[in-house]
Formats: structure tokens, C-alpha cells, sequence
């Protein structure tokens, strides 16, 4: 009895510290859902183009071939180098940073991350969320903070499609003397090119192309996973129907 209640005491303590790392990783803030689509190729391709036209410049994605975007997006290789393939002479090689890292870091301070594997390191939420959450601050070096992560050192690189906007905060002070500090919401300063609406589809849009690239082999991952499952029942059933065939003479 002593032992299982170590256990489970062990494993409360376990569920605490994943609620704890959870709650920090989201900053105790409610995260829209990105609701992307794998699936749908067009949303893929016009992400590739989002990526390509805004994040390529600063962040690499090295893990990804052009040839393995072409291949699953339904691009010719003539599309490829015409619409994606800005830095590099050949579909077999990896989207590189237009930018040196060496200056990047130096005009940063810190070196813009590779992308390829993003989505799989902090979710499709996090991302998407993240793109949506930059808001003006006069106290960052870059004129803007981000609402999920706070003190990042990336300037707003879409401001031209979504504008500048405001972030409303409150404070309580709690018992202990300490300060709770929550957000409120969010209120335009200036307009983009484009509205809330279809900024969000262009976000979505630019998460879905990076949730791909962070496992290309999904899709064809999926559909083998769907012949094994068949597979498996039918060998089920025909177990079965053996199993009865061979045991039924048998009391």
C-alpha cells in the first residue's frame, strides 16, 4: 500500500509540473486556434508563397528540399524556380536565409531560428497566435513587443498587411502584495492592406505551410497508416472465422 501510494503521489506531482509548464508556455493567455489544413494544397501552395515573400529573407529552413515541395504541392519545377526558388540554382537544395547569420545576429542580437521544424517544437497555435500578437511598445528596440513572447527581438515584418495595433492590459494587486497583469485585448492604431479577416486566412495559410515542412512524410504517413489499420481488421476477421472453423467440434 506504501508503494502505490508513492506512485501516486509521483505521478500527481508529474501531472502538476506539466500543468505548471503548460500554463508557462502559453503565458496565461487564451490562444486562438489556428485551425489549419494539411490537406488542402492551395493553402500550401499560397503559404509557400507567404513564406518565401516574408519569412525567407531572415529564417532558413534547411530540414526542407524544393523538390519535396514541389513533389507534394503540385508545383512543376519551372513554377519552383520561378515563384519559390529566389537564392538557390537547384530543386534538390534547402531554402537557405537570404540574410548572413553572422549579420543577422549582430543586428538582432540574436540569430532569426530555422523554421523547418517550428511548428512541431511550439504548435500550429502558438505560431499562428504569435504572427497575430505583435502590438506597438516604445519600449522595444524593434517598436513593437508580441503578446507571446514577450522581448522577442523580431520587428513586425507583416505590419504592411496588418497595420499597428495597441494592446490593452490591467493590473490587480493580489494579497501577497504582488501584481497580476492581464491582457485585454487588442485596438488598431493604423490599417493594413489588409483586414482582420483576411490577415488571419494569411497567417493560417503561412502555419500550414510550416507545419508541412516540419513533416513532409505526413500525408503519406497517414494513408499508410489507414491500409495497415484495413489490413489488421481484415486479418481480424479471417482470424476469427479460423479460430470458429478449427474450435467448433470442440465442447
Amino acid at each position: 500500500m506504501d508503494k502505490f501510494k508513492k506512485v501516486a503521489a509521483l505521478m500527481l506531482l508529474g501531472m502538476c509540473f506539466s500543468a505548471a509548464a503548460a500554463m508557462a508556455a502559453g503565458g496565461g493567455m487564451h490562444m486562438e486556434k489556428a485551425d489549419i489544413d494539411p490537406g488542402n494544397v492551395s493553402s500550401l501552395q499560397r503559404g509557400a508563397r507567404n513564406f518565401m515573400n516574408y519569412c525567407a529573407g531572415c529564417h532558413s529552413a534547411q530540414y526542407v528540399r524544393y523538390k519535396t515541395i514541389g513533389k507534394d504541392l503540385d508545383l512543376s519545377e519551372e513554377q519552383l524556380i520561378d515563384n519559390l526558388m529566389f537564392n538557390a540554382d537547384k530543386t534538390y537544395e534547402t531554402i537557405q536565409a537570404s540574410m548572413p547569420s553572422a549579420d543577422a545576429g549582430r543586428w538582432y542580437g540574436v540569430t532569426p531560428p530555422d523554421l523547418s521544424l517550428m511548428v512541431r517544437a511550439k504548435g500550429a497555435d502558438y505560431v499562428f497566435n504569435f504572427l497575430k500578437g505583435f502590438y506597438v511598445s516604445k519600449d522595444s528596440p524593434t517598436g513593437v513587443n508580441n503578446l507571446v513572447l514577450a522581448g522577442t527581438s523580431m520587428p513586425h515584418v507583416l505590419w504592411e498587411l496588418q497595420g499597428y495595433q495597441t494592446a490593452s492590459f490591467s493590473t490587480h494587486e493580489n494579497k501577497d502584495g504582488s501584481v497580476t497583469t492581464t491582457f485585454e485585448g487588442f485596438e488598431t492604431l493604423s490599417a493594413g492592406s489588409m483586414d482582420a479577416e483576411d490577415y488571419g486566412e494569411f497567417v493560417r495559410d503561412t502555419v500550414n505551410f510550416l507545419a508541412f515542412i516540419s513533416e513532409p512524410i505526413r500525408s503519406d504517413r497517414r494513408k499508410l497508416g489507414v491500409w495497415v489499420l484495413m489490413f489488421l481488421i481484415f486479418f481480424y476477421i479471417l482470424a476469427s472465422m479460423l479460430k470458429k472453423q478449427i474450435w467448433k467440434d470442440v465442447k
